[in-house]
């Protein structure tokens, strides 16, 4: 390799080491090529050699990560039972994200790279993937929900029943602690409708203040 060409990958990978530091201080969309060029000390004509636009850098930036959750995504998927793959895809993931802490946390909370994401097919079919292998453990849309939170690192608790759900929530909640009932979901198997759920739950709340 010449002189030139280690030159030109030391750059890349600077300017790679950089925006991810940025994008994990201030979000994908809020961060500008001209604040990636400021924070090296470069010229913005010198990184347009390298990336023409922001979405080119992000894929350079989570394309490494990317190979890494589709090993794992490949592995899971050749366990036999629908726990087996859930548990490996989950424990690969995780250690995946131990690995890439700060970048996991950009991917999994920026909606706008979550657009680029699904913008890319491969990407995208990726992350069905690896979804899929979280929900078959519990078909239909409650395993799909419960797969979203699980690979976006949400903790989540299955409590059956707004009572068991607002005992828990109290339960864990601290002096200044906001409880919103935000249903992601109809329950029609314990309500006539929307507006019994939100009369039960302000029932809680009354009887939790004494009236």
């Amino acid at each position: 390799m010449t002189t030139a060409a280690l030159g030109t990958t030391d750059t890349r990978t600077r300017l790679i080491e950089a925006a991810i530091d940025l994008f994990t201080r201030h979000s994908f969309a809020g961060t500008s090529l001209q604040m990636i060029a400021d924070e090296l000390g470069f010229t913005k004509a010198a990184i347009y050699h390298h990336f023409r636009t922001r979405e080119q850098l992000l894929a350079a930036v989570i394309e490494p990560m990317l190979d890494e959750l589709r090993a794992v995504v490949e592995s899971a998927e050749t366990k036999r039972t629908p726990h087996a793959r859930a548990e490996h895809m989950l424990s690969g993931y995780a250690a995946l994200a131990v690995r890439n802490r700060g970048l996991v946390a950009v991917l999994a909370t920026d909606p706008s790279v979550a657009t680029v994401l699904t913008d890319r097919a491969e990407w995208g079919k990726l992350i069905l993937r690896q979804l899929a292998l979280l929900a078959d453990v519990d078909p239909g849309p409650a395993g799909e929900f419960k797969a979203a939170l699980e690979s976006t690192g949400v903790p989540l608790h299955d409590a059956g029943d707004l009572e068991t759900a607002f005992a828990a929530a109290r339960a864990a909640a601290r002096p200044g602690d906001v409880v919103l009932l935000s249903p992601a979901c109809a329950s029609y198997d314990q309500y006539r409708s929307f507006e019994q759920r939100g009369d039960h739950f302000r029932t809680l709340v009354a009887d939790l203040r004494g009236g």
